[in-house]
């Protein structure tokens, strides 16, 4: 029993080279905060062939209602549904590890199609492990008010990382990503990277404001670079700590920490607790309110690149399921999962706010709260 909960930790660092086992996982999932609700099912099916290749299959549906601060400012409330599909593969060469991967999304104003290829190679008894991975998106943007809108986005990500028992104890990993988004065949007044539908506002000189479309740059080169450790106490439990540094070509500087504790109670549950900060800088072309129409060449209000901090709170359980009780499978688990996000924008106004009691620029600072669940079910056959 014990390994089995073991093996639910360490998933998510360990890269020896073994395949995963044949499973199932049904997925609901549900967003709701700051006007937002997004919500929807998915269902993974993993399938080893043989002793030396695993394929999987994946299909995610997000379906989304949208009343949120930037839509009530400038547009209407909003729904909308998002498709996706994944294959993926692995196949093991002694003690290497070739993933080859498709996924594709679609949704009425946004096409997305992302290929990927990684290995990962383990040295010294499957101690340590190594491993890179590419990936290429062809993107397609679209805006529901004008048919004739589509705008070319080429997506490029390259990562390395290492991974290495350091103790029987401790385990700890290493990552670094590099990424590339480049729209292509634009004018210099247009861009894919923003929002179609956002704008930004600016001083009208009458003492209140007006709004224009945002304008973006055509490209963003991001590099980010990761931490991971899990460690087990001696009574079962585990720690585990996540650091991320994070840095693009728009100015953003972002720092993320996260710490979660996962203690096994009895023989069939997992609880798990977890705690996260994250901060980051503004882009050097946001601004909440600019002075003047056209102040800049790039402009943004996306509150998204404001300088802002936030912290999550989660709790999630994982209950194994008594063998025989569902028929066919080896083994299987519920599993439910909560956070609760607090996000505080430095720089983002309120512009819902009555402008006869507030000055343009002096509005309240915009405050979001949301709750995410995840309940899924997983059975190994």
């Amino acid at each position: 029993m014990l390994s089995f909960f073991i093996s639910l930790a360490v998933s998510s660092i360990s890269q020896a080279a073994v395949l995963p086992d044949d499973r199932i996982d049904l997925l609901y999932h549900g967003y709701d905060g700051g006007g937002a609700q997004i919500d929807g099912p998915s269902i993974l099916v993993r399938k080893n062939i043989g002793a030396s290749v695993s394929v999987a299959a994946n299909y995610y549906v997000d379906m989304v209602t949208s009343a949120s601060i930037d839509v009530q400012a400038t547009a209407s409330p909003y729904s909308e549904e998002r498709k996706e599909t994944g294959f993926s593969g692995q196949y093991l060469v002694d003690r290497s590890t070739i993933k080859l991967g498709y996924v594709s999304s679609k949704e009425n104003d946004y096409d997305a199609s992302t290929y990927t290829l990684g290995v990962d190679q383990s040295f010294f008894g499957d101690l340590t492990t190594v491993g890179f991975g590419v990936s290429f998106g062809e993107d397609v943007v679209g805006q529901n008010t004008d048919p004739t809108y589509a705008r070319d986005l080429q997506r490029r990500k390259y990562s390395i990382n290492a991974s290495q028992i350091v103790t029987k104890n401790l385990l700890a990993s290493l990552s670094f990503d590099s990424a590339t988004d480049q729209c292509l065949n634009l004018t210099q007044d247009e861009s894919c990277l923003n929002n179609p539908y956002r704008s930004v506002r600016y001083l009208s000189g009458t003492g209140g404001y007006l709004y224009q479309s945002e304008r973006y740059p055509h490209t963003r080169n991001s590099d980010a670079l990761g931490l991971r450790a899990i460690y087990y106490l001696p009574y079962r439990a585990s720690v585990r700590l996540d650091a991320r540094q994070f840095s693009d070509s728009w100015g953003i500087d972002a720092d993320n920490v996260e710490l979660r504790y996962l203690h096994p109670y009895g023989e069939r549950f997992l609880i798990e607790v977890k705690y996260r900060m994250y901060e980051q800088t503004g882009a050097d072309f946001y601004a909440d309110l600019f002075p003047y129409r056209d102040a800049q060449n790039f402009l943004a209000r996306d509150k998204e690149l404001s300088p802002f901090s936030s912290t999550t709170i989660g709790l999630g359980v994982t209950y194994k399921i008594p063998p025989g009780l569902i028929p066919w499978f080896e083994k299987s688990t519920a599993n439910l999962y909560w956070d609760h996000f607090n996000i505080d924008y430095d720089d983002f106004r309120d512009a819902r706010v009555s402008p006869t009691e507030f000055a343009a620029g002096d509005e309240p600072l915009y405050n979001l709260e949301a709750d995410v669940i995840r309940l899924y079910f997983s059975f190994w056959f």
